[in-house]
């Protein structure tokens, strides 16, 4: 049996909700300055583990779709969001992949027909702001290239979310495979860039084999099945309303368990976000082309990719 609505919601939930404990792993449990070598070992032993598991190659134009939503979701993503953390100061990468949801919006608009609503410009807005209380800190001189790297990396992750939603699934193949497909693509295409700009692997004790073990199964293997999972049934603007998670999430996991203080104003900042991130999910579930996901339950088509605008599938 299909899960419900709201359960389904919060099972993607929980994928930023993951990706929001990657900052204190990387630090407390994995070699320092190897970002390339960190995203590598997330995606591509997920994506095989996952390949091995739904035992589903892609077919015909899928083997080009899959390589280019591993590289948007993945293999590009994942570079581009270390470089600009490494960059910036403070949360400002944080702020900066925090306006991910209005680009979805302005993309839905664009491939999948769906007319941006005044209350989701909004909802994002609030968003942005309420993340960037909870992670900025003092300021410092912005790098451009780490501003660029940001919104290289948001832009990177947006499109991907909305090219998923558009293209679907082939027939007979599940979320699963769909995700084996994208992290073996994406950690391939990291892993001459990590041996070109790091060099060799590092030498790893138990704790980081523990932490790589951590990323690649839970933060990435289950997080990104569920992530697209989501985006096979709800809306790509539900889903990415999610990503504020991420960074409460780290903010949580680093007053709890790595000592850091929470102000007021960061609190309040967490409100914001957090209150955001659930009108994200009142949106209309229709839209004037589109079918809406009850209608989809009622026809028995849970879990296939076809909740987007007819004249799009393919």
């Amino acid at each position: 049996m299909a899960a419900s609505r709201p359960a389904l919601i919060a099972l993607t939930a929980l994928a930023p909700v993951s990706w929001g404990t990657t900052y204190a792993v990387t630090t407390e449990l994995l070699p320092p300055d190897r970002p390339l070598f960190t995203g590598l070992m997330r995606a591509l032993p997920a994506g095989l583990l996952l390949l091995g598991l739904a035992r589903v190659l892609p077919r015909g134009a899928w083997w080009w779709k899959a390589a280019v939503l591993g590289a948007l979701n993945i293999g590009a993503f994942f570079p581009l969001l270390f470089l600009s953390a490494y960059r910036l100061p403070g949360g400002m990468a944080a702020v900066v992949g925090s306006v991910g949801p209005l680009l979805v919006v302005g993309l839905s608009a664009l491939l999948l027909g769906q007319r941006p609503t005044l209350r989701s410009v909004l909802t994002g807005l609030v968003a942005a702001f309420g993340v960037s209380l909870v992670v900025l800190r003092a300021a410092g001189a912005l790098d451009a290239l780490g501003v660029l790297a940001a919104l290289a990396s948001t832009a990177s992750m947006s499109t991907g979310t909305v090219l998923t939603k558009r293209w679907g699934r082939p027939e007979g193949v599940g979320p699963l495979a769909l995700t084996g497909w994208q992290l073996t693509a994406g950690g391939l295409l990291i892993a001459p860039l990590a041996l070109l700009v790091e060099g060799a692997p590092p030498a790893l004790d138990g704790r980081a084999v523990s932490g790589y073990l951590y990323l690649a199964l839970a933060n990435t293997a289950v997080a990104y099945w569920l992530w697209f999972r989501g985006i096979g049934r709800l809306s790509a603007t539900q889903v990415t309303f999610l990503g504020p998670l991420s960074p409460l999430t780290a903010a949580v996991v680093g007053w709890a368990a790595l000592g850091e203080a929470l102000t007021p104003v960061q609190v309040a900042g967490m409100a914001l976000a957090f209150g955001a991130t659930v009108a994200g999910q009142l949106a209309p579930r229709t839209t004037g082309r589109g079918r809406s996901f009850r209608s989809a339950e009622r026809n028995g088509r849970k879990d296939s990719m076809d909740v987007t605008v007819p004249a799009l599938r393919r």
